[in-house]
């Protein structure tokens, strides 16, 4: 849990934090904007052979957040704070925002009845080729490859990554993600190489799809969109935009943007940039994204929104992750400069400060 979710917990049995809330509003009036992947329960996770770090809870791990959120906060959609921030309308205090990344099928299952029970808004950004094809995302791939790749020795010469033979699953999940951060510096068409190659040489193409990790279908995003839900964009094959020549970017950001709405009927008016983090996106991708007729940009860089100064086609979010407990999510919630995740750094040309208030 680290020191931060131990003080997070610690807060919360002191049975302070809701006078911490009242006192962080005189000073600050700021937007937090959540930030899930996927919503599982695992009955064992070392059994799991896709990225656990993308799991941000268990369906009651989240329910237990949501039912905190709607007793203590003021959740609100995606689309209000665009059409307050354009009309220069005040936002309420601790609004709240509830956003998905990818579009995984578990979405739909699991966090989309527990949001429609307890009527709480969430805007869904999803990458349309993936829910054109149902098959596994890029990155979920490469981490289901390397933990259950044939070969005895596992070698990635192009990331210079190398495991010895026979190491067990621990040693390959760990492989894994130095193996994810890694393919993330490289540029786009190098990073669709490396897949393509890998699945290749290791006889694991991804045609048939998987269980484990599927994306939503149109229906169930229809379904979900019809009962009040916001569904964005996350490009269309979910590369990071900075990444990309002018001309990639550009159909990255038109294409999905023309595709939802197709399928939707409605304009398609927020984008969360893929990754996220400041190497994914930059000012040229913020500038393509407003000339595409994006009104909101949420990105992965841990903080809270400003509303006196707010940024909207750059938006802070908070991650949840999988090892957050309710006390710590209620305390990142109420403390989120002290008490959230930090963001992984590669540069620092693109964001303010690590988790800025």
């Amino acid at each position: 849990m680290g020191m931060r979710g131990r003080l997070g917990e610690l807060c919360h049995r002191s049975g302070m934090l809701r006078m911490l809330q009242r006192v962080r509003q005189w000073g600050r009036h700021d937007l937090r904007i959540l930030a899930y992947h996927r919503v599982l329960t695992l009955a064992e996770r070392s059994h799991f052979d896709f990225d656990l770090d993308l799991v941000s809870a268990s369906a009651e791990g989240f329910r237990e957040q949501m039912l905190l959120l709607k007793r203590h906060f003021r959740p609100i959609s995606l689309t209000a704070v665009a059409t307050a921030a354009v009309a220069g309308q005040p936002l309420p205090p601790d609004a709240v925002v509830v956003t998905f990344d990818d579009g995984y099928d578990d979405n739909y299952r699991v966090a989309y009845p527990i949001l429609r029970e307890l009527g709480i808004p969430a805007t869904f950004f999803v990458s349309t080729g993936y829910i054109d094809s149902g098959l596994p995302y890029d990155y979920d791939w490469l981490v289901h490859m390397i933990l259950r790749a044939p070969a005895e020795r596992v070698a990635i010469p192009e990331l210079s990554l190398e495991l010895a033979p026979g190491a067990g699953r621990d040693a390959r999940r760990r492989l894994a993600g130095e193996a994810l951060s890694r393919i993330k510096m490289l540029d786009g068409e190098a990073q669709t190489a490396l897949m393509k190659r890998l699945e290749r040489d290791w006889g694991m193409p991804r045609g048939g799809g998987h269980p484990d990790c599927r994306p939503m279908s149109w229906k169930q995003l229809r379904e979900m969109h019809a009962a009040g839900f916001e569904i964005g964009s996350h490009g269309v094959h979910h590369r990071m935009l900075a990444k990309l020549s002018q001309q990639e970017l550009e159909f990255e950001l038109c294409e999905s943007k023309a595709v939802l709405e197709r399928q939707l009927g409605v304009p398609a008016t927020t984008i969360s940039y893929p990754v996220g983090g400041d190497s994914a996106f930059d000012d040229r991708v913020v500038d393509a994204a407003i000339t595409a007729g994006y009104q909101v940009g949420c990105s992965y860089i841990c903080g809270t929104n400003a509303l006196a100064q707010l940024q909207r086609h750059a938006l802070y979010r908070l991650p949840v992750e999988r090892m957050m407990g309710l006390g710590w999510f209620d305390a990142m919630l109420t403390l989120p400069e002290w008490l959230s995740y930090p963001t992984s750094r590669t540069s620092t040309e693109a964001a303010r400060t690590e988790c800025s208030p």
